[in-house]
């Protein structure tokens, strides 16, 4: 409420800006992007893993949102107006899965130290931004974007992990 109450310009329009870049449409853009990096780098593991993860986060995100139907935050002059539930945040899950991936690619693609690190920074600070811009736009509670990051955290866990395992193997098999 306090952001709701506190809104000003251009931090307004800042975060429509960030929220709308990371929306389905948004998230179409970066994935594509992505994925045609991947596939000109012939990161064919890590093009599966962006396959799996992103589009199997925003899905898991769906299923959750209808297993918890949490009603969005209300207030006597929104920013934002939505219909559909509120926990977890869509965003938040789609930009901490999509940032997510990224990061850790070029962390193990990329030996130097400053890119690394460079890297990480950014990651985290759109994934920061992305969750911050849906609370205060009030469209999410704290706890909805927390929870998104959590439930992307481990979601990529378990994607990473199954496609590591799965080029361990093949490559195993062709020594």
């Amino acid at each position: 409420h306090w952001f709701n109450a506190h809104a000003f310009e251009p931090l307004t329009s800042l975060m429509m800006g960030i929220s709308a870049m990371h929306s389905v449409a948004g998230m179409v853009l970066l994935f594509g992007l992505l994925a045609g990096y991947l596939w000109w780098r012939q990161a064919r593991y890590w093009l599966l893993a962006l396959a799996f993860a992103v589009p199997g986060g925003m899905v898991l995100n769906v299923a959750l949102k209808f297993f918890f139907q949490r009603a969005r935050p209300v207030f006597e002059d929104p920013l934002v107006t939505l219909t559909t539930y509120s926990f977890p945040s869509g965003h938040t899950t789609a930009a901490t899965c999509f940032y997510g991936l990224l990061v850790s690619y070029l962390v193990m693609a990329r030996p130097a130290w400053s890119v690394r690190v460079g890297t990480v920074a950014f990651c985290l600070t759109m994934v920061l931004l992305v969750a911050f811009s849906r609370v205060y736009l009030g469209a999410h509670y704290v706890s909805d974007v927390l929870a998104a990051m959590a439930e992307s955290v481990a979601w990529l866990a378990v994607c990473i992990t199954a496609i590591s395992t799965l080029r361990r193997r093949r490559e195993g098999k062709t020594v």
